[in-house]
C-alpha cells in the first residue's frame, strides 16, 4: 500500500501548526543523521543491577510454568505464528523476511525503506513482529524457571544474529518508534531473566555491539517521538521502553536525561490518552490492554531503580485497571471495539494464559481488587514477575487518596460506552462514544451506534474485528466500515469519512440520550438510547432494551431525514452461530460447554433481509478472532429505503 499525494495533503490537513513544524525537523534530522552516525559513548565498569527479588521465581504457578515452557520448547524447535502464520524457521530467523508474501525487505538507510508498500517490502507486520523479541522473553523466561542453559544460548544466538543484521538505522527495522520501544522493553527483561546465566553479562553490559544496539536505540526513540495526531498507544510504547532500559541500562551519558524525559511524556501521555473513566481513548479496546501491560512494565522499573514516579501515573493505571474489571463478561472477555493488532508490552507467558486475567490478577496484585470485580481462575506468569517489582498501591506513601467505584461501573460517559448485564450471563455493549482519538482517529472503526451481544462468553451479535493493517486495502475498508458492524448504514456511505488506512478526516459524532443500566439485574428492563449525524442529512437515532424476564433485547433503530433514502441494516452473527434465516425471522443455534443453546432473531418486516457468508467480492460475512486470521460467518443484512421518520425494529429472545 503506497501513500499518494492526496493522501499526504488529507493527512497534512489533521495536523496542527505545531506538529507541522515537529515534523519538518524530524525530516530534517533524518537527512542530517544520513551522513552522520556518532559512535555509542564509551562505557566501562557497568553492571545490571535490575534483578528479581530472591525466590521470584519460585512462586510461579506450576500449571503457569508448564503451559510457558511447552511454548519454549515449541520456539527451540523452530516453530512459531505470528498474526496466523506458522513460522518453522525460528531456530535460524531471517530478520528481513515475510513467509506470508516471500518478500524481503529491502536494506539500506532506515528512512529510506518504504515500509507501507507490501509490493516492495511484503507484510510489514510480519517482518515487524519477530523483532519485537518477545518470544525470546518466553525462552528466557523458560530459563529463569529451569535453569536449563540451552533457552539462554539460543537467546543469546539470535540477540546477536540480530544485531549483525540490522546494524543502527540500516534497514527496515529501524523505521517506527514502537518498535524500537517494545523491543528496548523486552532486552531489559531478557537481561533480568538471565541474571542467573554465566553468559549474561557478556551477552549485554560486556559487549560492546549490544551497548551500541541499546544506546542508539535510545537516541532514536529521543530524537522522534510520535508527534500530535500520531501521539496514541505508539508514544506510550516509545516513552515505556525508553524509561524502562534508561533504568535497567542507565550506562550512558544520557541515561539521567532519558529517563526524565521519558517518565515526563509516560506522565502526560497516559493521562492524554486515558478518559476519566478510566478507559482508553482510542476506544479500541486491544489498546487499552497494550497501554495498561506497557505502564504496568514501565513503573515496574521504576520501583526497581529506586525512581520516583509521578503520583497521576499510578492512578491512571488503577483507574485503567477497575475499567477493565467492569467491562469485561463472564468469562473475562472485553469489548471487541476497535482495531485490534494483538500487540502486547511484555510476554513471559506459553499459549492459553488469558491476557485479560493475567492483567486483572496483575491489578489485584498491585491495587488490590474491589469486592465487584470478576473472579480471576486462571494462572501467569506475568503477574508473579511484575508483582515483585511493583509496590502496591498506597504503600509508598506517595499515592493519594482516590475514591474507587463502590459498584460495578456500567455506563462510561466520557467514552459513551455502556454495558447493559441480564440473566444467563447476557452481556451486551452500546457504543454512543467519540469516533475515535485525536484528529485522524486512526485506529477507530465506523460503528456509531452498534451493539455487540453475547451470552455467557459467546458471541452472537459479534464485532467482526480488524483482520488486517497493510497491503489488502478492500479488507482494511470492509472490517473499519458501517456495513461491517452492528447497525445501519445509509445511502451506501460509511458515517465517518475515511482518507486512508489510518485516516478519518470526517467524524461522525455521538451523544447518548438514555443510559440506566440498573434494571436487568434486578428483574427489571434496561434502556439506553443514542444519536449520531454521521449523515449529513439524516440522524440516526437507536434504542435499546434489555428485559430481564422475557429475556429479550430489543433494537429500535429510527432516521429522521428525506423521504426514500436507501437502508442497509446489518447484524453480524459470531462464528459459533448457525441461522436459518426464514422471511424476517431467523433462528440461532450454538454449543456451549456442550450444551445447546438457541435464539430467535426477529428481523424489521420493512427491510429484505438476505444472510452472507464467506463473500469476497466485496468482502462480507467474515469474523476476524485475531490478527491476520479470517473465517467465514453469517451475517444478516436487510435493505430498503427510509421514508421520512422511519422506525425498524428488532428483538433477540434467548431461550431457556
Amino acid at each position: 500500500m503506497t501513500m499518494s499525494a492526496g493522501w499526504y495533503l488529507r493527512r497534512l490537513s489533521r495536523m496542527g501548526p505545531r506538529e507541522v513544524g515537529g515534523r519538518v525537523g524530524d525530516t530534517v534530522r533524518r537527512r542530517r543523521w544520513r551522513s552522520a552516525l556518532p559512535d555509542c559513548p564509551g562505557v566501562r565498569g557497568a553492571r545490571f543491577t535490575a534483578v528479581l527479588p530472591s525466590g521470584t521465581m519460585d512462586a510461579v504457578p506450576p500449571d503457569a510454568a508448564k503451559r510457558l515452557l511447552a511454548e519454549a520448547d515449541r520456539l527451540m524447535d523452530g516453530h512459531g505464528e505470528f498474526f496466523g502464520v506458522d513460522r518453522a524457521d525460528l531456530a535460524d530467523p531471517d530478520w528481513s523476511y515475510d513467509p506470508k508474501t516471500g518478500r524481503r525487505a529491502p536494506d539500506g538507510y532506515a528512512f529510506d525503506v518504504p515500509y507501507r508498500d507490501e509490493n516492495a517490502v511484503g507484510d510489514i507486520k510480519q517482518i515487524w513482529e519477530p523483532s519485537r523479541h518477545q518470544y525470546l522473553t518466553v525462552l528466557a523466561a523458560a530459563y529463569a524457571v529451569t535453569g536449563d542453559e540451552r533457552y539462554a544460548e539460543r537467546v543469546a544466538e539470535q540477540l546477536r544474529s540480530w544485531w549483525a543484521a540490522n546494524a543502527p538505522l540500516r534497514g527496515v527495522h529501524w523505521t517506527s518508534g514502537i518498535e524500537l520501544g517494545i523491543r528496548l522493553l523486552s532486552w531489559v527483561w531478557i537481561r533480568r531473566l538471565l541474571d542467573g546465566w554465566t553468559g549474561a553479562a557478556a551477552l549485554f553490559e560486556d559487549n560492546p555491539v549490544a551497548l551500541n544496539q541499546i544506546w542508539h536505540h535510545q537516541r532514536w526513540l529521543a530524537a522522534f517521538p510520535s508527534r500530535g495526531s500520531s501521539a496514541n498507544n505508539h508514544v506510550i510504547a516509545e516513552a515505556a521502553g525508553q524509561f524502562a532500559a534508561a533504568c535497567a541500562f542507565g550506562w550512558f551519558p544520557s541515561s539521567a536525561r532519558w529517563r526524565t524525559d521519558a517518565m515526563r511524556s509516560l506522565d502526560r501521555q497516559l493521562r492524554g490518552n486515558t478518559f476519566g473513566s478510566g478507559l482508553n481513548r482510542e476506544l479500541a479496546t486491544e489498546y487499552h490492554g497494550l497501554v495498561l501491560e506497557l505502564g504496568l512494565a514501565a513503573v515496574a522499573e521504576a520501583d526497581a531503580a529506586d525512581v520516583p514516579v509521578p503520583a497521576p501515573v499510578r492512578l491512571v493505571l488503577l483507574r485503567m485497571t477497575d475499567a477493565l474489571a467492569a467491562v469485561v463478561d463472564n468469562r473475562l472477555r472485553p469489548p471487541r471495539q476497535g482495531d485490534a493488532d494483538d500487540g502486547h508490552g511484555l510476554i513471559v507467558d506459553g499459549a492459553g494464559t488469558d491476557r485479560w486475567g493475567s492483567l486483572l490478577a496483575t491489578g489485584d496484585a498491585v491495587f488490590g481488587r474491589l469486592d465487584w470485580w470478576p473472579a480471576v481462575t486462571g494462572t501467569d506468569v506475568r503477574t508473579t514477575l511484575l508483582a515483585a517489582l511493583l509496590r502496591p498501591y498506597g504503600k509508598d506513601g506517595t499515592a493519594p487518596a482516590v475514591s474507587r467505584p463502590a459498584s460495578r461501573p456500567a455506563h462510561f460517559a466520557d467514552a459513551g460506552m455502556t454495558i447493559l448485564r441480564g440473566p444467563a450471563e447476557i452481556w451486551a455493549r452500546c457504543d454512543g462514544g467519540p469516533h475515535g482519538f485525536l484528529s485522524i482517529a486512526a485506529h477507530a472503526h465506523a460503528d456509531a451506534l452498534s451493539v455487540e451481544v453475547r451470552h455467557d462468553g459467546v458471541d452472537v451479535l459479534a464485532d467482526p474485528g480488524t483482520y488486517c493493517y497493510h497491503g489488502q486495502p478492500e479488507w482494511r475498508r470492509y472490517f473499519r466500515s458501517t456495513l461491517g458492524h452492528n447497525t445501519l448504514e445509509l445511502e451506501g456511505a460509511d458515517q465517518s469519512v475515511s482518507g486512508g488506512p489510518f485516516l478519518w478526516t470526517r467524524h461522525a459524532r455521538s451523544r447518548v440520550l438514555v443510559a440506566d443500566t440498573s434494571g436487568a439485574l434486578d428483574g427489571g428492563t434496561a434502556r439506553w438510547c443514542a444519536e449520531h449525524d454521521g449523515y449529513q442529512r439524516s440522524v440516526h437515532r437507536r434504542q435499546v432494551e434489555l428485559a430481564s424476564a422475557s429475556r429479550e433485547l430489543t433494537i429500535a433503530d429510527e432516521v429522521s431525514g428525506p423521504r426514500g433514502t436507501a437502508v442497509r441494516l446489518a447484524f453480524h452473527l459470531g462464528p459459533a452461530i448457525t441461522a436459518e434465516l426464514a422471511g424476517n425471522r431467523a433462528r440461532l443455534t450454538w454449543a456451549r460447554d456442550g450444551e445447546e443453546r438457541s435464539a430467535e432473531l426477529d428481523l424489521p418486516e420493512g427491510l429484505n433481509w438476505r444472510a452472507h457468508r464467506g463473500e469476497s467480492d466485496p468482502p462480507l460475512g467474515w469474523y476476524s478472532a485475531g490478527f491476520g486470521r479470517k473465517e467465514p460467518a453469517t451475517t444478516l443484512v436487510g435493505t430498503g429505503v427510509a421514508d421520512g421518520t422511519q422506525g425498524f425494529t428488532t428483538v433477540l429472545r434467548f431461550h431457556g
